[in-house]
C-alpha cells in the first residue's frame, strides 16, 4: 500500500502557497505564486480572482514537482485563504468585478450604518459597543449594492476567496462556518442568517446571494472535476475539504484545539485566539463566535494593529540591517528599561480599546538612554499590550493556560522571554512554523478520513519544539510598568483630544 499525502493551500495578500505533508505532518515540499493587488482609490484594495486560480494551478505543480512523489499519493486537500476578500459572481462563476480584498476600506460609512441599526447581530463583537470593520462582509456587500447596483444585480453570487476557489475545484458553491460565524454575524448555534441586520439594512437579497451551504472544517465540499484536475495536474474526483480563515487555521496547525490554549500569531501586526467552552461578550473582546472552529466550542479574539512593524520601524531608523546587535544590547538591561514606557499604537488600537485615532508614544525618555533602552522598552510595549488582551479575555471569564506563538518574533529570545515573563505563562514553539499549511493539511486528514476528527490529526501531526518558561520574580518586577503601560493611553488620549479640538 502506497503512502498517503495531503495538500494544503494558503491563498494570502500578496500570493498563494502549497505545501505537501506526510500523514504525521512533516513537510515534503512547498511552493508558491504573487499575485498583484490594485489600489484604484485611496482605501480601495482589489484583486483579480483570476490570478489566484492561475496561482493556484502554478504553486500545486510546483509544489507536487518538488516533492517527488506521485499524484494519486495525495488523500485529500484543503484551502484556507484571507478573509473578508469578497467576490461577487454571476451565474457561470465569473466575477463580475474585482474582488474587494480584506484590506479594502472603502465601506466605512456603511459599517457606520450597520452600527446605526443596534441590531442584535452585533453583539458578537464588542457586546455592541465596539465599531463594526469595514473590512467584513455585510458593508462590503453593503457598498456594492449601494454604488454599483448593476453589479450587484448581476451578481448570483456574493461569497468568499475561499468560496470562489472550492467552486471551482469541486463545482459546489458554499461557505465556510469559519467565515460566516466570524464575519458574517451569523450565528448557527441560534437563528443562523442576520435576517434583521439586512433587513434593516435594505439588504435582504444577500442572504440569498450567499451560498446556501455552510460547511464545518474538515467536512467534504466536494471532488476535483476534471477540468480543476487538469489545471492542478492532480487526478480527478480528489477530496476537497472545508478550511476557513487563514489566521483561524493556522490555529489548528499550532495545535490549539482545546479550551485555554491560546495562538498568538506574531507579524506586523499580532492576533491573539483562543477556544472557550462557554460564550461570552465584552468590550474589548471579538467574538466569541459558536462553532468558528470546533463544534460545541467558542472562538475568541483579540489583536494588536502595530507590533513587528513597530520593531522592524526602530530596527531601520537605528540603520541596523538586522536584530542581533540590538538584541544582544537590549537582553543586558534591566525590566522596564531604566523607566522608559512605550505606547505602541502606532496605527491605533484594535483591542480593547478599538480605537483607531490612538497613536504611540515613549514616555520617560532622558539623556541617558541609548538605542538598545528604546528597542527593549518597545518590545514591552508590544508585550503590555498583548497582556492587556488577555486581561481583557480573564476580566470576560477565559483565562489562557498558555500560549503557542508563531511567526517571526519566534526568532527573537529576548521578545519570547519578555512576554512569558510579562504575561506569565509559558510559550510554546512548533516544530513547523508554517502554521495555516499544516492546518490546511490536517484538515484534508480529517476529510480523507485518514483521523477520525480535528484533535485526533492534530495529536498526531502537530509537533512541539520547545517551551519558554517565565520567570516569576521578573513578572513582579514587571508590574508596576504595566500599570504605567495601561495608565499612558488614558493620558494620551486626554492630551490627544485637546490638540484635536
Amino acid at each position: 500500500m502506497s503512502k498517503k499525502y495531503l495538500l494544503g493551500v494558503d491563498g494570502g495578500t500578496e500570493g498563494l502557497r502549497a505545501g505537501i505533508f506526510d500523514v504525521l505532518g512533516t513537510p515534503l515540499a512547498y511552493a508558491s505564486t504573487s499575485y498583484p493587488t490594485q489600489f484604484p482609490a485611496p482605501s480601495w484594495a482589489e484583486q483579480d480572482p483570476n490570478d489566484w486560480w492561475d496561482a493556484l494551478g502554478k504553486s500545486v505543480r510546483k509544489a507536487i514537482s518538488d516533492s517527488e512523489i506521485s499524484v494519486d499519493q495525495i488523500a485529500a486537500m484543503a484551502v484556507d485563504t484571507t478573509c473578508c476578500s469578497v467576490v461577487a459572481l454571476d451565474d457561470s462563476g465569473n466575477p463580475v468585478r474585482p474582488a474587494l480584498i480584506w484590506m479594502d476600506v472603502r465601506s466605512a460609512e456603511q459599517a457606520e450604518q450597520m452600527v446605526a441599526t443596534e441590531d442584535n447581530a452585533l453583539l458578537i463583537n464588542s457586546n455592541g459597543s465596539g465599531p463594526v470593520s469595514a473590512e467584513w462582509m455585510i458593508p462590503k456587500a453593503l457598498w456594492i449594492k449601494q454604488n454599483e447596483p448593476e453589479n450587484f444585480d448581476r451578481a448570483v453570487t456574493i461569497c468568499e476567496y475561499q468560496d470562489y476557489i472550492n467552486l471551482h475545484l469541486t463545482g459546489r458553491l458554499g461557505a465556510s462556518i469559519n467565515n460566516v460565524s466570524t464575519r458574517w454575524h451569523c450565528d448557527y448555534s441560534r437563528e443562523g442568517v442576520p435576517k434583521s441586520l439586512l433587513e434593516k439594512l435594505d439588504l435582504v437579497e444577500l442572504a440569498e446571494k450567499w451560498p446556501q451551504d455552510v460547511f464545518r472544517l474538515g467536512e467534504l465540499v466536494g471532488r476535483l472535476t476534471p477540468r480543476a484536475a487538469g489545471h492542478l495536474g492532480l487526478t480527478p474526483d480528489l477530496p476537497v475539504v472545508q478550511g476557513g480563515a487563514d489566521a483561524q487555521i493556522g490555529m489548528i496547525g499550532l495545535g490549539v484545539v482545546k479550551p485555554g490554549n491560546l495562538a498568538l500569531i506574531t507579524g506586523s501586526s499580532h492576533l491573539h485566539l483562543g477556544l472557550s467552552e462557554k460564550p461570552f461578550h465584552g468590550t474589548g473582546i471579538w467574538g466569541t463566535y459558536a462553532d468558528a472552529l470546533l463544534p460545541g466550542l467558542h472562538t475568541v479574539e483579540g489583536g494588536q494593529t502595530s507590533t513587528g512593524s513597530v520593531i522592524n520601524w526602530l530596527k531601520n531608523l537605528f540603520g541596523e540591517s538586522d536584530y542581533e546587535a540590538l538584541n544582544l544590547d537590549a537582553s543586558k538591561l534591566p525590566p522596564g528599561s531604566e523607566n522608559l514606557i512605550v505606547q505602541e499604537h502606532f496605527q491605533g488600537n484594535r483591542t480593547p480599546h478599538t480605537d483607531p485615532n490612538s497613536r504611540g508614544a515613549f514616555h520617560g525618555l532622558t539623556l541617558k538612554h541609548g538605542r538598545e533602552h528604546l528597542f527593549r522598552a518597545a518590545i514591552e510595549g508590544v508585550a503590555f499590550g498583548s497582556e492587556l488582551i488577555l486581561e481583557s479575555m480573564r476580566t470576560n471569564g477565559f483565562f489562557p493556560e498558555s500560549i503557542v506563538v508563531s511567526g517571526g518574533a519566534t526568532h527573537s529570545e529576548l521578545w519570547l522571554q519578555i512576554h512569558s515573563d510579562v504575561s506569565n505563562l509559558p510559550l510554546i514553539l512548533t516544530k513547523n512554523p508554517d502554521a495555516p499549511l499544516l492546518g490546511c493539511a490536517i484538515l484534508a486528514a480529517v476529510g480523507a478520513e485518514i483521523y477520525e476528527d480535528i484533535p485526533t490529526a492534530v495529536e498526531q501531526m502537530v509537533q512541539f519544539d520547545r517551551v519558554i518558561e517565565p520567570n516569576s520574580q521578573v513578572n513582579a518586577e514587571y508590574q508596576p510598568f504595566y500599570e504605567a503601560y495601561k495608565a499612558s493611553y488614558v493620558g494620551l488620549r486626554n492630551i490627544r483630544n485637546n490638540l484635536e479640538n
